[in-house]
């Protein structure tokens, strides 16, 4: 099937970061024409006339079958939070998974994220039910000490089986996930950094989210979580640690060697008060990949990467006092084409290029939070004035998911409907 989306703003964020006006066609799957005027048919004709069209946002961090749990655990101190997520995670069924995930992939998906990074157990749940919402998972099967988890047998075998079951399925990206060092002896955190090399895939992890969590480590080990980590061999490229904001230089450094990502979740650290920002202009300095996260719904209450590119922008600012760290074009690169080689994909998705595939969004041009619109002010725009709502219509891998705002892949109203019922039995205790 041919796609032709016509007379559009587009911001390719390929590697000239330039901003075109014209068409964009898609075969299939992939981006065969970006710019000037395509004088065939398509199967599929998108009027752009005065949008703004961008790659897909990738999230490098989420918990997207938490989204049945929004608002059960606001306003409350870090470890009351822990312990009333617990005890709830502990008593999930598949069903909620089910609906949890799609709950967040519609939220997802109306915001203009394509791609996202998860942590969680069930993945194989969590996976079935991305697929069906038509949206990228990378779906890392959370492992821990075993005497540590409600997991039923080993963890880590528990996501090598689901590792072989969803390898090759389309859109999904089966990867490892570690807890934290917090509930990871060195066997396990070693056995998961050996199995995620061995195959290949993405390994995530929570890193030095609090000061408490450094502080403990530190006292067990000698070392600060970063530098054992990098000592025990667990860094490397194909690693995103989430959070990531109580580091010293050293650390910093340490990370860039290993050509490593962080996923900063500046929302959810500032919700939860753990206190820390992410040293983002260090991280850049030594050549960490640096990548947006939003977290799940219980720590940031949003999936929304278009208000977290803003947040982390602000906080980065505010915290230097210095108006030009983090400039809009580099957190939009944040949020898409660092997301993508976050997670190795930096070849495929991650900006708008022929031979790509087709991870899509189109925005509202004609939404007066986005005018005046003009190539010198279209990056600036998008960073700090769009929102949620002038998201039009996304296309994943050449599949629309969101056509003129309305979910196309998943019953809407049945899911949201579902959402309540679960929350009302899992929180109303």
């Amino acid at each position: 099937m041919i796609t032709v989306i016509r007379n559009a703003w587009i911001v390719t964020q390929n590697s000239a970061r330039d901003i075109l006006k014209g068409d964009i066609v898609v075969d299939g799957e992939k981006i065969v024409q970006v710019g000037g005027t395509y004088n065939g048919t398509g199967d599929r004709e998108i009027d752009a006339s005065g949008d703004i069209v961008m790659p897909g946002f990738v999230n490098t961090h989420s918990h997207v079958a938490m989204s049945v749990m929004k608002g059960v655990v606001d306003d409350l101190s870090f470890p009351d939070f822990l312990d009333k997520v617990f005890k709830i995670d502990s008593d999930r069924t598949d069903s909620d998974l089910d609906i949890g995930t799609k709950l967040g992939c519609m939220e997802m998906m109306r915001s203009g994220t394509t791609t996202f990074v998860d942590m969680y157990y069930s993945e194989d749940v969590i996976a079935k039910a991305v697929q069906e919402a038509g949206i990228r998972g990378v779906l890392c099967w959370c492992v821990l000490d075993q005497e540590c988890t409600t997991q039923i047998g080993n963890p880590l075998e528990n996501c090598k089986r689901f590792y072989s079951q969803f390898n090759g399925q389309r859109k999904i990206v089966p990867g490892v996930g570690l807890q934290g060092v917090y509930v990871c002896n060195e066997e396990t955190c070693v056995g998961a950094a050996e199995f995620a090399r061995e195959v290949k895939a993405p390994l995530t992890l929570h890193l030095s989210e609090t000061r408490g969590e450094v502080n403990d480590h530190k006292k067990k080990t000698g070392m600060r979580p970063a530098e054992w980590l990098d000592h025990i061999g667990v860094l490397g490229p194909n690693v995103i640690a989430a959070h990531s904001a109580w580091m010293t230089m050293n650390e910093v450094r340490l990370m860039g060697n290993a050509g490593m990502s962080i996923a900063s979740c500046p929302a959810s650290n500032m919700k939860l008060a753990t206190g820390g920002v992410a040293p983002i202009p260090e991280y850049l300095k030594y050549g960490v990949n640096v990548s947006i996260g939003t977290d799940g719904n219980t720590t940031n209450n949003s999936l929304d990467m278009i208000s977290e590119m803003k947040i982390l922008g602000l906080l980065q600012k505010s915290s230097r006092w210095d108006p030009t760290v983090t400039p809009a074009q580099q957190l939009l690169d944040f949020a898409t084409i660092n997301g993508a080689k976050a997670i190795g994909m930096q070849d495929k998705i991650g900006s708008i290029e022929v031979g790509k595939y087709a991870d899509i969004v189109i925005y509202d041009g004609k939404a007066p939070n986005l005018r005046p619109a003009l190539k010198e002010n279209i990056v600036t725009n998008m960073v700090y004035s769009a929102s949620t709502v002038d998201v039009k219509t996304v296309m994943c891998q050449g599949d629309i998911v969101v056509q003129d705002g309305e979910i196309m892949t998943l019953d809407k109203e049945k899911v949201l409907d579902a959402s309540e019922d679960i929350w009302k039995t899992l929180c109303l205790r």
